[in-house]
């Protein structure tokens, strides 16, 4: 075979393999978004709700009832990393809302007349009282009170209460432990228990925990030893939880 036909057959497979890559990239749509468009936020089922299970994620919830993770998270007020508790109760939908795109108010402004004097400024409204939960709360541990609740800080949804290694820990009201183990990152040794359908309370960091899932206990029954499990010494972390949020333990518990 000469060199000119060589280069010949060679030119000829270039162009085919150019004709087949061209084909196949001619059967690949790319879309792109338009100004302004992308998932509208969902209403989802307003005032159904789900209770949390021993193992679930707000993840392997959303996915269970066909809706995004950040719906469910805007639904019930959870910010990252989205820590959710046995026995919780979470909404599935927005309440009072229907499904579609909401459309924002319009607002009229109308000027005052010439002459007209500026109306008083309203006093801010006073603050919300907290809700009753219509039993009495004991204090969990007897100790020096570390941390308190910060509204919005992820890092601070309890109180933190220092001792001793082996301390008591009891249960602050009459309930049923939903969650007595280890899985739930930075609580260490922990232990929920529910008191009704709105409330729990939460312990964390214990050295032992003394009580099982599906346990009836009584306010000041021991439940744990404090330790240290997940921080850096010896503390009892207690959290008081509302309709599965977070609230000011001081709010409730009795005055000392």
């Amino acid at each position: 075979m000469t060199g000119t036909s060589v280069r010949e057959r060679m030119r000829w497979c270039l162009a085919g393999a150019l004709v087949l890559l061209l084909a196949a990239c001619s059967s690949t749509v790319v879309r792109t978004p338009q100004d302004g468009a992308g998932p509208a936020a969902s209403a989802g089922r307003s005032g159904a709700t789900v209770v949390v299970q021993q193992g679930d994620t707000l993840y392997s919830i959303a996915r269970r009832n066909g809706v995004s993770v950040d719906d469910m998270a805007r639904w019930n007020g959870l910010k990252p990393p989205y820590t959710i508790y046995p026995g919780q109760r979470l909404a599935l939908g927005q309440a009072g809302a229907t499904r579609g795109t909401a459309t924002a108010p319009t607002r009229t402004v109308v000027a005052p007349k010439p002459g007209e004097g500026t109306a008083p400024s309203r006093p801010p409204p006073p603050p919300t009282a907290p809700a009753s939960s219509g039993f009495s709360w004991r204090w969990p541990a007897q100790g020096v009170l570390l941390a308190t609740y910060v509204a919005g800080d992820n890092t601070r949804q309890g109180i933190d209460i220092g001792g001793s290694s082996g301390q008591p820990v009891a249960a602050a009201a009459d309930g049923v432990v939903v969650y007595s183990g280890a899985g739930l990152v930075g609580y260490g040794e922990l232990i929920i228990v529910k008191h009704n359908e709105q409330w729990l309370s939460a312990y964390g960091h214990n050295r032992k925990r003394l009580v099982a899932e599906g346990q009836s206990v009584k306010a000041g029954q021991q439940i744990a030893e404090m330790g240290r499990t997940g921080t850096d010494r010896e503390k009892l972390h207690f959290e008081i939880r509302y309709n599965g949020k977070p609230v000011d333990p001081l709010l409730y518990l009795p005055k000392r």
